[in-house]
């Protein structure tokens, strides 16, 4: 299955089965009670999501929005489910996926309690480089997306940029 940029995977609130992530970037944003959304993850090739659905089922805690043309392919819960019952080894794996999501978030959460801000940013748009080659993190996250992912306000993170333009100069 074919998603292009924009397009939603699927939607906070709803119950459905897994995916697992072929090639492309997809946001979680959770819509809080006040209508504000929060962008809080960044899903890459390789996973399966939802990850708090890998062992048991739950609704979308939030939406998954393409970022970039992905490809994606459907599991059936039920069908996941049965054989996680089937093959008990496949927890293992699943257990590792998360071990290795669980890395990736302890690193953003250092990267967002031990740089300044300019740092920040230069190791966010470093990392997105890693899956995104030459398209500008600026091309497929919003200036407050940037933010909610580095702790500052979307002020800062226009200051950030501008001074980054003039450096390049």
């Amino acid at each position: 299955m074919i998603l292009h940029k924009g397009e939603f995977l699927f939607r906070q609130g709803e119950h459905g089965g897994l995916y697992h992530i072929t090639s492309g970037l997809f946001k979680i944003v959770r819509l809080h009670e006040d209508g504000n959304p929060i962008l809080f993850n960044i899903i890459v090739p390789g996973e399966t999501i939802p990850h708090h659905s890998l062992i048991s089922p739950m609704a979308y805690h939030g939406t998954a929005i393409a970022l970039i043309t992905s490809e994606v392919e459907p599991i059936s819960a039920t069908e996941w489910y049965a054989q996680l019952e089937r093959e008990p080894l496949r927890y293992r794996d699943i257990a590792i996926q998360l071990q290795d999501k669980l890395r990736m978030m302890q690193q953003r959460i250092d990267q967002l309690t031990q740089i300044a801000p300019a740092d920040k940013l230069t190791h966010l748009q470093s990392w997105f480089q890693n899956y995104l080659s030459d398209i500008p993190i600026t091309d497929i996250l919003t200036q407050d997306e940037i933010g909610q992912l580095i702790g500052v306000r979307r002020e800062t993170v226009n200051r950030l940029l501008r001074a980054q333009m003039k450096h390049i100069e």
